[in-house]
């Protein structure tokens, strides 16, 4: 009875000062929304299939984990680890650009453990921009970019990435005067939602804007690895472009890469001066990744990465029952190199919105609308390729029926 009243009496508490104005600029998480809408599904006995989230269901190899084991049982890894990340993490993960970009970075100054690749956006926004700076970005775009930027109080750029063009924005369609304004250009390919993957002259021009402007670019690098198809499927760092790291920074993290999403690790490279003020904002406003999480990076940078394409390799098998299950279904999919996801085009006389619920009350099946990641993607939805081949078999089996 003592624990029923505590809860009734905590659930009415309001706090005695007014919330900080940043409080009062939260969004939605969107995922945290769709979530919900599954808990209350299948409360209600739905048997949901959910292809809303992009959380691997995939495993660290082996060797991954055993490095993980005998990492936990070392004393030393009880402790706080280095501010800046262990040296052995930080060499390995200059030793990975080096091997799979032929890009030379010096490690002490130029790389940066963090704890994922939103620990490392935040702390990047926090540095970077002020109330009415402006911040440009893809549309479609990955929820935090949109979410940060409002939180900073900060003008949002929005470049239409549409379909004609493979969801890459048309960055000289932005005026000389707009990118004056600019004060930094968020970059995210392989991209979340679309899959969509930019051509090295993409990101080269992107560098050439961002000297003649003077802006910074952060390109968020979280889907590294994961890139199908062939020659014309090559992903790219955008430190590959000589003279990037004059205006750039990138994001990487293990999380889909080697499977490792719960263990939360990643790491920021580029621009010395970038990484160097970022460090001292993440050492009075962060956490160090776990020093264990730091040794199985470690082995994981600095193997052949082999484990890597065996993820590709699946993700592509998955993409094509999905693909193949959703073009039967009505929907028109865009033929992605790249990334973990299937972005399709709903069919005539529907929205995004409307179909995933309808998708999750009839079907029960669960996906992400378009809306989520702006108004370019309104007439979309985005499936998750991150469940095994049967369920996902079984869903797309779900959606053809409830559309005839």
């Amino acid at each position: 009875m003592v624990s029923s009243v505590v809860s009734s009496a905590a659930a009415s508490q309001a706090c005695p000062v007014p919330f900080a104005p940043i409080a009062e600029s939260i969004p939605p998480n969107v995922f945290a929304v769709m979530d919900g809408k599954v808990a209350k599904a299948v409360a209600q006995g739905a048997d949901v299939i959910d292809l809303a989230k992009g959380n691997p269901d995939a495993y660290p190899a082996q060797f991954i984990r055993d490095e993980a084991k005998r990492a936990v049982d070392d004393p030393l890894n009880a402790r706080y680890t280095s501010f800046d990340g262990k040296p052995a993490f930080l060499e390995a993960a200059a030793t990975w650009y080096q091997r799979e970009h032929g890009v030379s970075l010096d490690w002490p100054t130029q790389l940066f453990a963090v704890e994922g690749a939103v620990d490392a956006l935040a702390g990047l926004y926090a540095i970077l921009i002020e109330p009415g700076d402006a911040v440009a970005f893809a549309d479609p775009y990955y929820p935090s970019y949109h979410c940060m930027a409002h939180m900073c109080r900060a003008e949002e750029v929005l470049l239409p990435a549409l379909a004609e063009r493979g969801f890459l924005p048309d960055l000289d369609a932005v005026p000389d005067a707009t990118w004056d304004r600019v004060k930094l250009l968020v970059l995210n390919y392989p991209n979340n939602p679309t899959g969509a993957q930019a051509p090295l002259e993409f990101l080269q021009h992107a560098v050439e804007l961002a000297k003649r402007h003077r802006f910074v670019i952060v390109h968020d690098y979280a889907y590294c690895g994961l890139g199908v198809g062939g020659p014309d499927a090559q992903q790219h760092s955008i430190l590959e472009v000589p003279g990037a790291c004059d205006v750039a920074v990138e994001v990487c993290s293990l999380s889909k890469m080697y499977a490792m999403a719960g263990w939360r690790a990643g790491f920021v490279a580029g621009n010395t001066a970038i990484v160097d003020r970022l460090k001292h904002y993440h050492y009075q406003m962060g956490s160090m990744i776990t020093g264990s999480v730091q040794d199985a990076g470690t082995v994981a940078l600095d193997s052949d990465q082999s484990c890597v394409a065996e993820l590709a390799d699946l993700y592509v098998r998955r993409r094509s029952i999905v693909a193949q299950g959703l073009e039967r279904a009505g929907l028109r999919v865009f033929d992605s190199p790249g990334g973990i996801y299937v972005w399709a085009k709903v069919p005539a006389d529907w929205d995004g919105d409307r179909l995933a619920d309808y998708l999750l009350d009839k079907a029960q099946v669960a996906v992400l609308p378009g809306s989520c990641f702006g108004a370019v993607g309104l007439d979309y939805v985005r499936l998750s390729l991150l469940k095994p081949q049967e369920q996902l078999q079984q869903a797309v089996e779900r959606i053809a029926a409830v559309l005839g």
